[in-house]
């Protein structure tokens, strides 16, 4: 009988780990990129998540279908450490003193803005999140995990997956419209929202429903 992807991975079959990355790497990048907020970050993230999979693929339980759940739990362990490591360089640079730098942007990031503003504003009103309402909502709003799977993913009971959720969906709602009275133009009798921003909160209400 041929073995599964779960247990060629327990034995060491690196050949399983190229057949995991070939099916889960995109998703598991995209998942990145809207967790971290930074496309150069997503892609740190996901070479250790694939790296920390094949450390512990010993501790992968014998008994289970997909790995996805397991490999995405992976992933937000290494997102806690990452943005600590961050805050840890921020502060650092902080304290340094500061000098000019002119960036040389390349032309095909141009078409990047917008997205960037737009991932921006919805990474700003995750980061206002608790950190596990945050999880779960990036787990199964962003990786697409459903309740078991992202309660497998942190090790966490099912009730508290969908109750993290359901604030998670609130607070982000309530967020959003918060982003969009923050971007109102001044004296804003018109109600109309600065060039861009109207788009950016969009995206916030979408991404919370």
């Amino acid at each position: 009988m041929e073995l599964s992807l779960r247990s060629r991975l327990r034995a060491g079959d690196q050949s399983a780990l190229g057949e995991l990355f070939d099916e889960q790497a995109r998703d598991l990048y995209r998942y990145a990129v809207r967790a971290s907020g930074d496309w150069a970050m997503a892609e740190d993230i996901v070479s250790l998540t694939f790296l920390e999979a094949w450390r512990l693929r010993g501790k992968l339980r014998e008994e289970g279908e997909s790995v996805r759940p397991w490999l995405f739990g992976i992933a937000a362990n290494v997102l806690r450490n990452t943005a600590r490591a961050a805050r840890r360089h921020q502060a650092a640079l902080a304290r340094m003193p500061a000098r000019g730098v002119v960036p040389d942007f390349a032309d095909e990031l141009v078409g990047r803005l917008d997205d960037s503003a737009r991932l921006a504003a919805a990474h700003r009103a995750l980061a206002r999140l608790r950190r596990g309402d945050r999880e779960v909502f990036t787990l199964c709003v962003w990786a697409g995990l459903d309740y078991a799977g992202a309660a497998q993913a942190l090790g966490v009971p099912v009730g508290t997956v969908r109750s993290r959720l359901s604030r998670a969906r609130t607070r982000l709602r309530e967020l959003a419209r918060e982003e969009l009275e923050s971007r109102r133009e001044p004296g804003g009798g018109s109600g109309q929202v600065q060039g861009g921003r109207t788009d950016a909160a969009r995206s916030m209400r979408e991404t919370s429903r």
